[in-house]
């Protein structure tokens, strides 16, 4: 039976935050897909509203049942996921030198999206159940470990770099979250120091360019610096309040790249401006403390944790992909929160809020 009193913790705030997010997102991406453009470009806009419906019905589904039945149930998501992202390196769809998509009926799913939250989920419950004060030790970090880089292994051979450190920045986040000891610390941080640069020697040679079009765009700037090149152009352009919805010329004339997806944030700086910029890097930073305070405010370890991997989530995906718009990070498929086109991302944003809103109005529970 529904339990009246939890529409008296039901967040409200934090489901008007993410209305204007997502209001803003499809906003502009109305305009990167319209503005002096083919009408059949309007397609896009129109999916992602279906995409907007269905993740509707998912952050309801995710905060309408206990979040602790995930602490019962969240090793076989894990399995479940881990199965899909083996499954889509043999029968995923192949686009642009990459399998990342499962094709369901009309529709195509990108199982590493899903295996984000599979991974906090895994990680809460470890954590949870083995907290202690003076910080986990190395041994005790071997499990975690193993959890977050099969899933990443996996998700390189796809390859996506961005969506695989994407993920290992949540669970790093996670883990310092719970605290490591201080030795293990140390002995990680030099660890990370000596391995990052051997990196270097596995990656593809059009992952090298990028890295080296990031230190120096002038080096390739009809190659592989023109989209970091294009997307500075139309942030500068927008200069303080923007050259007003639908006008943006970068976007019109087609010079921006990828427009609807990773450098979305460039068509709303070019429209509206610094004004329009800071006012949507205030609400995701209003968001992201949000979400740091309904962590704060649980009162048992496995909602904690829950909310900050959440949290981090939301974090580490603004700052990857507004930097990367503005040139301060490589070029790599990681998409804006509510904002960037993509029915994968726009479904694990929804459950991750609906999990948020599972933990705020169940904290209750124990009080």
């Amino acid at each position: 039976m529904f339990d009246r009193r939890l529409l008296q913790y039901f967040d409200w705030g934090l489901l008007a935050l993410a209305s204007i997010i997502g209001g803003i997102g499809l906003l502009t991406l109305y305009s990167a897909v319209t503005a002096e453009t083919p009408d059949p470009q309007k397609i896009i806009f129109y999916k992602q509203l279906i995409w907007f419906s269905t993740a509707l019905v998912a952050m309801t589904v995710s905060f309408s049942i206990n979040y602790k039945l995930l602490d019962r149930w969240g090793q076989v998501l894990y399995i479940g996921c881990v199965l899909l992202l083996i499954w889509v390196l043999f029968f995923g769809k192949y686009v642009g030198g990459s399998r990342r998509w499962l094709i369901l009926g009309p529709v195509s799913v990108q199982p590493s999206e899903l295996a984000k939250i599979a991974v906090m989920i895994v990680l809460a419950r470890y954590y949870s159940k083995d907290a202690n004060t003076r910080g986990h030790t190395l041994r005790e970090l071997f499990r975690p470990a193993v959890l977050t880089l099969i899933p990443f292994v996996l998700i390189v051979r796809q390859p996506d770099l961005g969506t695989a450190g994407l993920l290992l920045l949540i669970a790093g986040s996670i883990t310092l979250f719970v605290k490591i000891e201080k030795r293990s610390l140390i002995y990680l941080i030099i660890s990370c120091a000596a391995v990052v640069p051997l990196v270097w020697f596995f990656l593809k040679e059009y992952q090298k360019r990028r890295i080296l079009v990031f230190l120096d765009p002038d080096l390739d700037p009809l190659g592989a610096g023109y989209h970091i090149i294009q997307s500075k152009i139309a942030i500068g352009s927008g200069m303080i309040s923007g050259k007003g919805f639908l006008q943006g010329t970068q976007n019109a004339l087609s010079f921006l790249p990828e427009e609807h997806t990773d450098f979305i944030f460039s068509v709303l700086a070019e429209e509206w401006g610094f004004i329009g910029s800071v006012v949507l890097v205030l609400l995701f930073l209003l968001q992201i403390f949000w979400g740091l305070n309904i962590a704060q405010g649980c009162r048992e370890p496995f909602g904690t944790i829950l909310a900050v991997g959440i949290t981090s989530m939301f974090f580490w995906q603004v700052i990857i992909n507004i930097g990367m718009t503005m040139g301060l990070m490589p070029v790599v498929g990681v998409p804006l929160p509510l904002v960037s086109y993509g029915g994968s991302s726009v479904l694990t944003t929804a459950i991750g809020i609906g999990l948020l809103m599972n933990v705020s109005m169940r904290r209750f529970m124990l009080e």
